[in-house]
């Protein structure tokens, strides 16, 4: 397997908007279908584009964080479940950029630049909380693992040459564990039949006693115990999703209300698009589309600082900016999509039009994690100085 190299953080971008193009006009029916887009994650990959983050003495582009944000905003805005598959695979290549041995950046960055995919199968169901993680790594006296577990929501897993599996160790630390698409004891299962992010195929991962050697296990714990990047990442490319959701639908309610609404009577207008409260209500969705790309491009831009300056107020920073652009984008994306039916008319709830896909998708993904406690990270730094928590979340 082959995959073209990209050199520099401006091909990224012309790439990831070329795709966008191309994959806006068949999202509609992929999704009312329930059609898996594995032609378009191929040609994703062997684009290089999902090889944007190796670092540059690997071989890679080692793009900033604001180029990867805008990657996955502009992938999002055409087909947002497209733009969730590879998240995962981003957050778990930099899993190896944080704590894996030389031999292993060495292996899995060629890896990736080779065109290979991770996925992931991170959370649990059932369990007391999300990061009450109950899959488990246990040692055999030849220096390797059996793996164990039932993973839930797996984005990426069904597509992916790797799965990363979180798992806890004997001593109860948390580990990443990368597993080969096919390793005897792993079953990935398409049981997702989610409302919205319909073609994500989160389903099931099972993991009965698979052998993992050794230098296939990242000791993800010590990522925590110092200024780390990881939840802000993991979570900024969750936004960007969230702020491409909102534009690809403040996009499409404007070509409707264009080409196929009528003007209200009372209005006076000769075409909707005229109808000066129509015009209102969009000036007022883009101000809030146009304010969740801005602090977009704030909390990214604050990632990459930290990235260049790793401390704790750096890394502190980071965190906050990208909860508030995570608890901006996640209301907004729900507000436009939802306004779409608003500004459109009584047409656009027809099943056909499939218009509330974005709705769907928007409902969906922004259920990944609570908005709420964004609010309280930052209410509690603003109030008392308080810096946010150490977690894969912020």
């Amino acid at each position: 397997m082959t995959a073209k190299v990209i050199a520099d953080d401006a091909e990224a971008l012309a790439v990831a908007t070329a795709f966008a193009d191309e994959f806006r006009t068949g999202a509609s029916a992929r999704d009312a279908e329930r059609r898996l887009p594995r032609t378009e994650l191929d040609r994703l990959s062997d684009s290089g584009l999902l090889a944007v983050t190796v670092p540059a003495g690997h071989g890679g582009a080692d793009v900033r964080q604001e180029t990867l944000a805008e990657i996955f905003r502009r992938l999002a805005s055409a087909d947002a479940s497209l733009a969730q598959i590879p998240q995962n695979h981003f957050v778990y290549v930099n899993v190896i950029r944080a704590q894996g041995t030389d031999r292993q950046r060495e292996f899995f960055f060629g890896e990736v630049l080779a065109g290979r995919r991770f996925g992931n199968a991170q959370s649990e169901a059932g369990t007391r909380h999300v990061q009450d993680i109950r899959t488990r790594l246990t040692s055999r006296s030849d220096g390797s693992y059996l793996l164990s577990g039932v993973k839930h929501y797996c984005t990426g897993a069904l597509f992916s040459d790797w799965i990363p599996v979180l798992a806890r160790a004997e001593d109860d630390n948390l580990h990443v564990a990368y597993v080969p698409a096919g390793a005897a004891g792993l079953t990935v299962v398409d049981d997702w039949d989610g409302m919205g992010q319909r073609t994500t195929a989160s389903g099931t991962v099972r993991l009965d006693e698979v052998t993992v050697p050794a230098d296939r296990v990242v000791p993800h714990h010590l990522t925590f115990r110092g200024p780390q990047l990881h939840g802000a990442v993991a979570q900024l490319l969750h936004a960007a999703i969230d702020a491409g959701i909102a534009a690809g639908a403040l996009a499409e309610a404007a070509e409707f209300v264009r080409t196929r609404s009528r003007p209200w009577f009372e209005s006076g207008a000769d075409t909707a698009a005229e109808d000066p409260l129509l015009v209102q209500r969009f000036g007022e969705l883009s101000l809030k589309v146009r304010a969740s790309e801005a602090l977009l491009g704030v909390a990214a831009r604050a990632v990459d600082a930290a990235r260049d300056d790793l401390t704790d107020a750096s890394a502190a920073e980071a965190s906050l900016a990208v909860a508030a652009a995570k608890a901006h984008t996640a209301t907004t994306a729900v507000e436009v999509a939802d306004a779409l039916f608003e500004v459109s008319g009584t047409r656009a709830a027809l099943d056909s039009a499939n218009l509330h896909r974005h709705w769907r998708d928007a409902r969906t993904h922004t259920l990944h994690d609570p908005a709420r406690w964004k609010l309280q990270h930052l209410g509690r730094y603003v109030l008392n100085g308080t810096k946010p928590p150490r977690h894969g979340l912020l």
